[in-house]
């Protein structure tokens, strides 16, 4: 059986955009089976705009699971953000897992908004001011949280494990970006959180000038699905359950 999972993020929903993605939504029965936002739902991270991205998904026909992204924490107030969109029936992660029932089989996803800090050979280290320790201690907080997340999952007789994160894992997916810019986009962390616990796909977003298709060293698929990447209300990518 195949396992549909629809994908999007870095929509930056405001008040102006209202309604703009409900019908493209509304269609995604006919096409898969759950959908993921990779971050960046909001402009700003305001209640007004988290709102906003809640009547665009609430009471959809197919389960919502979402992590958060730097937009979204800008106005300082992720868990009101956090608690709208839960209040619309969307599942939000932050280093936690879920489980969702599908037709092709019970598919687990491992969330996490994931951080910055570069990838190998080019990359931050714990050295030095100890505002740059704490800055690398994040990702790495977050990386060992997703890590836990997809372990927990591999007890769960998931069909197949999909990580979602905001940030990206991998190099690959920012091919199009500037690279001085690279670090601020993601951390090879979260991509050895990845290979090391297990998965079958990773999805992230952030990248608006990235590429879409990118894997890991040990061969998980990686995609960026950023939507100034994909140009759609989303894409599906499809798993194969056992």
């Amino acid at each position: 059986m195949t396992i549909r999972v629809a994908a999007v993020g870095d929509i930056h929903m405001g008040p102006d955009s209202e309604g703009l993605l409900r019908p493209a939504f509304e269609t995604l029965p006919d096409c898969a089976d759950v959908l993921l936002l990779a971050g960046d739902l909001t402009r700003h991270g305001t209640p007004r705009e988290a709102r906003v991205v809640a009547r665009e998904v609430r009471d959809l026909p197919v389960p919502v699971v979402a992590v958060l992204g730097n937009h979204d924490h800008h106005d300082e107030r992720p868990e009101e953000v956090t608690a709208i969109l839960r209040d619309a029936g969307v599942t939000v992660l932050e280093g936690e897992a879920t489980v969702v029932e599908c037709a092709g089989g019970r598919v687990g996803i491992a969330g996490t908004k994931g951080f910055g800090g570069g990838f190998v050979g080019r990359s931050a280290g714990e050295f030095g001011e100890p505002v740059m320790k704490e800055f690398v201690r994040t990702t790495r907080r977050s990386a060992d949280s997703l890590h836990a997340a997809l372990k927990q999952l591999a007890k769960e007789e998931c069909a197949a494990r999909v990580a979602l994160t905001h940030f990206s894992p991998v190099a690959d997916t920012l091919a199009g970006e500037p690279p001085e810019i690279h670090p601020f986009l993601g951390s090879y962390l979260l991509a050895e959180a990845i290979d090391t616990a297990g998965a079958d796909l990773a999805v992230h977003g952030h990248a608006h000038l990235g590429t879409e298709h990118g894997m890991t060293a040990g061969g998980v698929r990686v995609r960026n699905v950023a939507q100034p990447v994909i140009r759609r209300a989303f894409n599906v990518y499809r798993l194969d359950g056992d």
